[in-house]
């Protein structure tokens, strides 16, 4: 039961539930190596800041997004919700798209916002893949994380790649791997036409491409410079930077989630962090988290508590 629960309580908010009244305003940011990305705003005119990072194949309009749109609207916030390349509605540019460890267009993102306007508190909450962007950001030490960063939450997170691809895999998760890759190998097709000879669509059909992790070893890899679908997902996994991070940090992963191995659930790695704290309910599935009766779910409504505090 509890199992069923799980897929019910991730497919029926990602296909029935609407946030009214968020209205964005577009902006689009140029990048250095001739690409773009495609920032939604809703701002009200605060000086404080949440950043919205997606999930796989997600986008700004994703109900999750507008959700937190809104009750952080309404709480005295404004929001920026950014688009992966390639997941606004409009195709980006260069053969690459984007991957779960690929913290350098969070922080392009990031430092655009700290060069152009005056927020003094920023805070960040990242869904699914966006969560898992979102901590591999924070706990790299690559970035020089501007002192406006104040704290974080990662929503429904595959902190481990390769058991949250198993997982995927299981018969009860299928569904979710088909609607992936539907999205994905279109894609592909899509930029295989504006980009000949730099992508190989013809690879979708010679290996039969149907699973999140062959589409990974097929092209996710090779075209973000990693060896392999494993390699990807071993360098890529936010585990392995969870240690680093030194700002206040929630995690929020439920146990019935279908997308998550177990790893992706590391109580005992968390249990002791002075910075990064772990929740995992036994219900909410994937992104779903819904309250009976209330427009708000869960995670809206705790992330505004956590990050309020800071």
């Amino acid at each position: 039961m509890m199992h069923f629960n799980g897929h019910m309580q991730t497919i029926l908010p990602a296909k029935l539930r609407k946030v009214e009244g968020v209205n964005y305003t577009p902006q689009r940011l140029e990048l250095n190596d001739g690409d773009f990305l495609d920032l939604s705003w809703s701002k009200i005119g605060s000086d404080k800041l949440l950043i919205i990072t997606h999930g796989l194949e997600g986008g700004s309009d994703r109900h999750y997004c507008h959700g937190l749109v809104k009750i952080f609207n309404e709480a005295g916030w404004d929001v920026l919700a950014w688009n992966y390349r390639s997941c606004s509605g409009t195709m980006n540019r260069l053969p690459r798209f984007y991957h779960s460890g690929d913290t350098g267009d969070i922080d392009r993102v990031v430092q655009h916002v700290v060069a152009t306007y005056n927020y003094h508190n920023i805070s960040l909450v990242g869904i699914s893949m966006g969560g898992s962007v979102t901590l591999n950001y924070l706990g790299n030490k690559k970035h020089d994380i501007p002192s406006s960063i104040q704290a974080g939450v990662a929503i429904s997170t595959p902190i481990h790649l390769s058991s949250s691809c198993d997982k995927l895999e299981t018969f009860g998760s299928l569904i979710y791997n088909k609607n992936f890759m539907y999205d994905l190998n279109n894609k592909v097709r899509i930029k295989a036409k504006m980009l000949p000879g730099q992508i190989d669509a013809s690879l979708i059909e010679k290996h039969n491409i149907k699973r999140l992790r062959e589409f990974d070893e097929y092209y996710t890899a090779p075209l973000h410079g990693f060896k392999d679908a494993n390699d990807y997902y071993e360098k890529a996994s936010s585990l392995y930077q969870l240690e680093n991070i030194k700002h206040p940090t929630l995690v929020i992963n439920a146990t019935n989630d279908p997308f998550l191995g177990t790893p992706s659930i590391p109580y005992d790695l968390l249990r002791n962090h002075k910075y990064v704290d772990l929740e995992a309910p036994n219900k909410g599935g994937h992104v779903g988290f819904c309250i009976a009766g209330e427009k708000e779910t869960y995670t809206e409504k705790r992330s505004l508590t956590f990050l309020g505090k800071f």
